[in-house]
């Protein structure tokens, strides 16, 4: 397994961790139409750790890394939902403005690291 693998994987499931201890946030960039945000966040959460967990075993990794491009691609409209909330916030600081921006791309190199946990 390769570093950068280890690294999302970590990643996925300190996130999903956090989704328990610190739900407000993520609620918060749920899309706004979405109901049961309480709900969505701790089942993002299960997800996340899932994925992570099942993208450090071998015998699981396959699996994992495709379940982290479809939990990547299902939670993109949440980042997106962010970049919008903070573009219109006369509060938000520029430095998070442009952070949200920046994440979206981000989403790409990732991807491109959970499709080859899966073809590993």
């Amino acid at each position: 397994m390769t570093r950068d693998i280890k690294i999302m994987a970590g990643a996925f499931i300190g996130m999903g961790v956090l989704h328990f201890v610190k739900p407000g946030p993520f609620e918060n960039i749920v899309p706004k139409p979405l109901p049961y945000k309480r709900e969505l966040v701790y089942g993002s959460g299960v997800a996340e750790i899932a994925v992570g967990a099942m993208m450090l075993n071998p015998g699981t990794r396959r699996l994992g890394g495709l379940g982290a491009v479809g939990l990547l691609a299902g939670v993109f409209p949440a980042n997106v939902q962010m970049t919008v909330d903070a573009l219109r916030s006369s509060k938000a600081p520029t430095f998070f403005k442009v952070g949200t921006i920046l994440r979206l791309p981000l989403q790409a190199p990732m991807i491109r690291i959970a499709l080859k946990a899966a073809r590993s």
